[in-house]
């Protein structure tokens, strides 16, 4: 019973200094994997980079302690953070406080989604999520976390777009537009230090590698160029007119956002009142808010656009000072700095007095030092309520992938794994994660391989990553700042390129037609409502249950023959002659309320075909259960078969199906001697009363040797 509350006590069982010195030097190399990696998974979450480090030192500590897996890494994960970014998306600007404040509690909300499945033993709740449509959901989000990542590598920003799709051809023609090349080429060169080093070495942590030769230069070289300057000092008036226009659109939102936050207690007012004319004057209100909020967004994004648009040079002036021109504008014989400027430029209006121009690259920048504050976060209903779907789903995905990944590292190590108890672990790592600052965690599969390969005993390996990821925010943030943000979009896109899997479309096809087709919807729905993720897993999850509703009521129900090897086969299938005076049926399925009424068509299909007939043998060995419907059908079915001058019997009745029989006295009604351990003795016990004349060809005679056989 202890062990259950407290799985890690069994990590003490002949442990010794060289487990200890092997779990020492796995939780070092996954943590030089993980802090690069985490960073980066935080961006793709819309979180600042340095809330990836909070989700990394917590939950992969928590997550050891009270999960089954003494290998499995758990942390910052790419399909999690994308369906974080997702779910956040239209509540929020992505990096604002508003949005990190609802990606703390979407964590807490997984966590005790997580937990309380664990505690409930529900863990077989994630079979709802089907291999095709997991596999599609995560080829698509393979595709959508890569190129997400190309504003990044192009050193260009858009404001997203309703489809995902628009959003890509806004990068692409940003990147035509202007692309910056140094943050290009900061990119190419570490994704190619990853991919070469990963071929010639796999033992070595290439995405360290790549952060630390691409850090250093990035610090040589002076990376990140940037200028706060004063409006004054922007010499283009069409920049100008476009600032103070775009100004004035973004200080409209916030304006109109209050005063719809302030009518919300005058609308439910009115609302609980049951005063008609007052909810009509408010809802009228509340539209034109609506449309006005529309019109400034439009507005500020058109000017964004324009804005971020502009390329500019920048002609150095007494005591360091800089004047900005239109490329193309500055004045003739002025000498510029060489460097093509462009403006940062957010949701928020521009200070006139502190305009960031951007002339180099964009860097990672200050990571404050030291652990986070220790707070759950603060409940809303309305919020939670919002996000509770979201949870639901992050919290089943994100455990299919760390299940997934825990039984592959069970079945090389033999250890035994509890999918109930992997799951208190993972929401327990969710749960005290968010007291943490830490966004939605889950278990990783390039960390796990990491952690097992460099020779993990124990859950000790995670407890000194976490340790180590604690040093690093108490220590060596400063090193962090010069880290290229192209870099950080080269890993993700590196690691997501193990997601894609073309062969599990081609697998699942086979297997079945049907499960390729869900497989291939979920991928194309997937990408088609991006950013939506939610809509192309739910419409591969709505799929698969269909499909199995619709196999649950129509059942295979087949004719048996024999076959030269004296065996039972489907004769339909095996081009076998049947028996004109006997037909035996075998009804592979549940028999229940769906299907009970397709079990007395197949059979009276039968008795209508075939008019010389006289029995008919219902191989029930493929039943395993049958409810009152299925007993009410069965009932009827023996009453019209006898009712038109024919003969039923059963065989291979399971106990399971018995013993429902026996309570209805439908045994009674069928008669215990129509009842037969096995479709041989059934075959033998009715031919006298069922077989046809000698001579006539019948199949099955060969079974009790009768003449004409």
């Amino acid at each position: 019973m202890l062990l259950r509350i407290f799985p890690f006590l069994g990590w003490f069982k002949g442990y010794d200094m060289a487990a200890f010195r092997a779990d020492a030097i796995a939780g070092l190399t996954v943590a030089l994997v993980l802090i690069p990696q985490s960073m980066a998974y935080a961006q793709l979450a819309g979180m600042p980079p340095y809330y990836g480090l909070y989700a990394s030192f917590l939950p992969p500590l928590v997550a050891a302690l009270f999960g089954s897996s003494r290998q499995l890494a758990t942390g910052p994960v790419a399909v999690v953070s994308l369906m974080t970014s997702a779910s956040l998306a239209p509540l929020a600007t992505a990096g604002s406080e508003g949005y990190i404040a609802y990606a703390i509690l979407l964590a807490l909300l997984v966590g005790i989604f997580q937990f309380s499945l664990g505690v409930l033993r529900l863990g077989l709740v994630v079979n709802f999520l089907s291999h095709p449509v997991v596999n599609g959901f995560t080829n698509a989000g393979a595709l959508i976390i890569a190129t997400s990542q190309l504003s990044k590598m192009f050193g260009v920003s858009v404001d997203a777009a309703d489809h995902y799709y628009e959003t890509i051809m806004r990068v692409v023609a940003a990147a035509v537009h202007h692309t910056h090349w140094p943050t290009l080429i900061m990119g190419a060169a570490a994704f190619a230090i990853m991919f070469g080093l990963k071929k010639l070495n796999p033992r070595i942590p290439n995405v360290l590698v790549a952060v630390v030769i691409t850090t250093l230069v990035s610090w040589s070289i002076g990376f990140e160029h940037n200028a706060k300057v004063d409006i004054s000092a922007i010499k283009s008036p069409q920049v100008l007119a476009d600032i103070a226009a775009f100004n004035k659109a973004a200080a409209e939102l916030p304006a109109i956002a209050a005063k719809r936050a302030a009518m919300t207690p005058r609308e439910d007012a009115a609302k609980a009142s049951g005063d008609a004319t007052e909810v009509l004057d408010i809802t009228h209100e509340l539209a034109l808010l609506d449309l006005q909020k529309t019109v400034a967004k439009e507005e500020s994004s058109l000017y964004r656009t324009k804005l971020r648009g502009y390329l500019l040079v920048a002609v150095p002036g007494e005591g360091g000072s800089l004047s900005f021109y239109l490329q193309g504008e500055a004045p003739a014989g002025t000498a510029t700095d060489g460097r093509t400027w462009i403006m940062r430029v957010g949701n928020s209006p521009l200070r006139a007095d502190k305009l960031l121009m951007i002339g180099g690259g964009q860097v990672v920048g200050v990571v404050p030092s030291g652990l986070p504050g220790i707070s759950f976060p603060k409940l809303d209903l309305k919020v939670i309520l919002k996000l509770f779907p979201y949870a639901a789903i992050i919290a089943l995905l994100g455990f299919m992938e760390a299940i997934s990944i825990a039984k592959a590292m069970a079945a090389k190590t033999g250890q035994r794994l509890d999918p109930n108890q992997e799951l208190i672990g993972q929401g327990l790592a969710n749960i005290l994660g968010s007291a943490a600052q830490s966004y939605p965690a889950s278990g990783s599969f390039s960390r796990s391989a990491v952690n097992l390969q460099a020779g993990a005993m124990t859950g000790f390996s995670s407890v000194f990553t976490s340790a180590t990821v604690v040093i690093t925010l108490f220590f060596f943030t400063p090193l962090l700042y010069n880290l290229p943000q192209s870099v950080l979009a080269a890993v993700i896109m590196m690691a997501v390129i193990g997601l894609l899997n073309a062969t599990g479309f081609i697998h699942a096809w086979k297997a079945q037609w049907y499960d390729g087709a869900i497989s291939i919807i979920t991928f194309i729905a997937t990408l088609v409502f991006a950013p939506h993720l939610d809509k192309g897993i739910m419409i591969g999850v709505v799929l698969s249950l269909l499909v199995f509703l619709y196999k649950s009521m129509r059942p295979r129900v087949a004719s048996l023959s024999l076959t030269e090897d004296s065996a039972y086969r489907d004769a339909s299938v095996f081009k076998l002659a049947e028996c004109p005076y006997v037909a035996v049926v075998r009804f592979d399925g549940t028999l229940f309320f769906a299907n009970a009424s397709f079990l007395e068509d197949q059979i009276t299909d039968r008795m209508q075909s075939n008019k010389n007939l006289k029995h008919i043998i219902l191989a029930a060995d493929g039943v395993n259960d049958m409810d009152a419907s299925g007993e009410e059908a069965l009932s009827l079915l023996v009453d019209r078969v006898r009712s038109a001058g024919l003969d039923i019997s059963l065989c291979g009745v399971k106990e399971s199906v018995m013993d429902v029989m026996k309570r209805t006295h439908l045994l009674e009604h069928i008669g215990e001697d129509h009842l037969y351990p096995d479709l041989n003795q059934a075959l033998c016990s009715v031919h006298k009363d069922s077989w046809h004349a000698p001579g006539e060809s019948c199949p099955l005679t060969s079974v009790c040797r009768l003449p004409g056989a």
